[in-house]
């Protein structure tokens, strides 16, 4: 036990609370079992940090951090930890990348049931569904979602301006106001273009030119090894399934012709939607179904998006910015908690509003008719009427 206090203890050393993520103050704490999900890179071990070092500690709580990959769980289990740890005194154990370890779900139920007066904080991969896991945790786990960065905590973090988020609600009747009250202190068109590129996950603090290196290896260590561990990868599948990314992001946006694909790279039809929606769950893909239908893993989806503007670049040096103008979009209203269709006229539809995407002079004619309209417009600082900045969106969360 001695090992993992002192693993815990020197990453602590590192950790500070001058930029928290938007999750921190949304998570209900005080639940007995908490998933929080994300990609890979996004501040999820930061949080769990945070949450120990700032709130927990100060409180005098007892919690440890272990990491579900660590060489202790060579020989211990996890069930066995939680004891020991809940024996010495322990309140809270936190446990980091849970999908590495086998039988997550079963000792994670254990736990919960055998330990009732344990609290279990735990993350797992995006792609993790931790409500079908061999053992059922739905009445016992709450889970909370991490996405990538929002381009106004892009901003916080690089230490260019801190401002509030707004509802999608207060874009549509306040967006001059809130606008003014942004450009009065930041010019935000230059770190706009910025954060498309390369300010998506926090590691550009790290150096904003080892970047793009560092995203391409998350993009293959999600489908090398974390689809691995949860959809029972194995090689040729994971080279298969890297193939129908390239053929995708090439085009994207693109609606699929999935019969198409197939030929292409000789994988059944039914297989095809199957990996779809793997990437999607692994936040590599966007899906976006037409403006009426249900959401169902079964369904072809109508269109297929890049999940952020950094893999755009990441996968192509030049990409087409009406595809990064879409892309960003629908990323910040699925990561603010929307249901986006795809509608008859427009490219979106959210809340009964059709958002149309474009530069500073696109025209409403496309959506006039069609109800509430938004025009979110690139290359320009403030707007008018419908037409808002789309840089805005990026303050939803």
């Amino acid at each position: 036990m001695q090992l993992l206090i002192d693993f815990q203890d020197s990453l602590l050393l590192g950790i500070k609370e001058d930029f928290k993520r938007f999750l921190k103050e949304k998570i209900n704490w005080k639940q007995r079992m908490i998933g929080i999900k994300g990609p890979r890179g996004a501040g999820k071990t930061t949080l769990m940090l945070q949450h120990l070092k700032f709130t927990l500690q100060k409180s005098h709580v007892n919690g440890l951090y272990v990491t579900a990959d660590h060489p202790w769980f060579y020989k211990n289990n996890l069930l066995d930890t939680a004891m020991d740890w809940f024996q010495q005194g322990g309140q809270v154990l936190l446990i980091d990348e849970v999908h590495k370890y086998p039988n997550w779900s079963r000792e994670l139920k254990n736990i919960y049931d055998g330990l009732p007066q344990l609290q279990v904080i735990f993350s797992a991969s995006s792609a993790l569904d931790i409500y079908r896991g061999e053992s059922d945790l739905s009445r016992r786990v709450i889970s909370y979602t991490l996405p990538g960065l929002s381009f106004r905590e892009y901003l916080k973090l690089s230490e260019v301006g801190d401002f509030p988020s707004f509802s999608l609600e207060d874009l549509q009747k306040r967006h001059r106001e809130i606008s003014q009250e942004v450009i009065s202190k930041i010019r935000p068109l230059p770190y706009f273009e910025k954060y498309l590129s390369r300010g998506y996950l926090p590691i550009f603090v790290e150096g904003e030119n080892e970047y793009g290196s560092k995203l391409e290896h998350i993009i293959n260590t999600v489908v090398d090894t974390d689809l691995a561990y949860i959809s029972s990868y194995n090689a040729g599948t994971a080279a298969k399934v890297k193939k129908l990314l390239g053929v995708i992001a090439e085009s994207a946006p693109f609606k699929p012709n999935i019969a198409s694909i197939s030929a292409k790279l000789g994988i059944s039809r039914d297989r095809i939607v199957e990996h779809i929606y793997q990437l999607k769950d692994a936040k590599i893909l966007n899906i976006l179904l037409a403006q009426g239908k249900g959401v169902s893993r079964l369904q072809k989806p109508d269109k297929l998006y890049l999940e952020n503007t950094n893999l755009s670049f990441a996968i192509n040096s030049s990409p087409d910015i009406g595809a990064l103008r879409e892309t960003f979009l629908l990323n910040q209203l699925l990561n603010a908690g929307h249901e986006v269709f795809e509608p008859k006229k427009g490219d979106f539809w959210v809340n009964g509003i059709t958002i149309e995407v474009g530069g500073k002079n696109k025209s409403p004619k496309q959506v006039l008719n069609e109800g509430e309209y938004l025009i979110a417009s690139d290359e320009i600082e403030s707007g008018w009427g419908a037409k808002l900045p789309l840089w805005l969106f990026g303050f939803l969360y």
